[in-house]
């Protein structure tokens, strides 16, 4: 008689993103880190870079964590405000892999919103700021009219 067949038992994931936190600052261990805290709460991300706390803590009434703003709006206010951070600095402060702002910056490179010019070893970024909005709902407006809202 034979025995059953065994089954392949999927291997745990390491802790990290959270493909269902939406990449939106939502850890696997339900933590949230503190640039997604801050800048859903309006301000910086904290010098001190992301740090997890419990997202019950975090979200007025617990659950599900959620932003106004993408993570492409996130890296375009970083550089915008400071267009000599290198790309590590704009992951930390936004809350998200570096491969992830690289391709953020790919995208808004391709969309004509960011410019990229080389400062020696470096890269220097510059927003177009008079590239109106993607979506047709806030199409009437720029994207200097948001940067401004956001910087106050």
């Amino acid at each position: 008689m034979m025995g059953s067949p065994k089954r392949s038992v999927p291997a745990p994931r390491p802790a990290g993103r959270n493909r269902a936190a939406g990449n939106r600052g939502q850890t696997t261990a339900g933590t949230t880190t503190a640039a997604a805290r801050a800048t859903a709460a309006g301000g910086p991300a904290s010098a001190a870079g992301p740090a997890a706390v419990p997202a019950e803590a975090s979200a007025a009434g617990g659950g599900h964590r959620w932003t106004f703003l993408t993570n492409h709006s996130h890296v375009l206010i970083v550089l915008h405000a400071e267009p000599e951070l290198v790309l590590r600095e704009v992951a930390r402060r936004v809350g998200i892999t570096e491969r992830a702002v690289q391709r953020i910056v790919q995208d808004l490179e391709a969309a004509e919103i960011l410019t990229r010019h080389k400062v020696g070893r470096r890269n220097q970024y510059h927003v177009a700021t008079d590239q109106p909005l993607r979506h047709p709902v806030e199409a009437h407006r720029t994207i200097g009219d948001l940067l401004r809202l956001i910087s106050g």
